[in-house]
């Protein structure tokens, strides 16, 4: 699977892209972010990276805290126009997070629900705009 064909295209990233990662841990999925990675034609950049980015990457699970928040810190970093990708465990998995939780939070952050990906095995992508 490359990046043109992969989840990189499905979330949209293009060569060029500054993609910033947040909520990495070591349960998130390596071959996503690679492919990610490639797909920008650069390294992910970490959360304590004060570029503008297009795109952020935030993995997250029920565990980790308040949603509004880490959307909230999340939008910070974000150039007009940038995108959300919020990563969680798909359902049935541990962390797992309710479609209803994120469709409530997201508003409440300044954001729009627009899609929902599978992005590898175990984590599926939501789209926030």
């Amino acid at each position: 699977m490359t990046a043109t064909t992969g989840p990189a295209n499905a979330l949209g990233v293009k060569a060029g892209e500054a993609v910033m990662e947040i909520g990495w841990d070591s349960d998130c999925d390596e071959s996503l972010r690679a492919v990610v990675a490639e797909a920008a034609d650069g390294d992910l950049l970490d959360e304590d990276s004060d570029e503008v980015v297009d795109v952020v990457l935030l993995w997250w699970r029920d565990e980790d805290g308040d949603l509004v928040d880490a959307l909230m810190d999340a939008i910070t970093p974000l150039a007009d126009h940038g995108t959300v990708w919020l990563l969680t465990p798909k359902s049935g998995r541990d962390g797992h997070i309710e479609a209803a939780d994120i469709a409530e939070a997201a508003p409440v952050a300044g954001l729009q629900q627009t899609s929902t990906i599978s992005a590898s095995k175990d984590w599926q992508g939501t789209r926030l705009v």
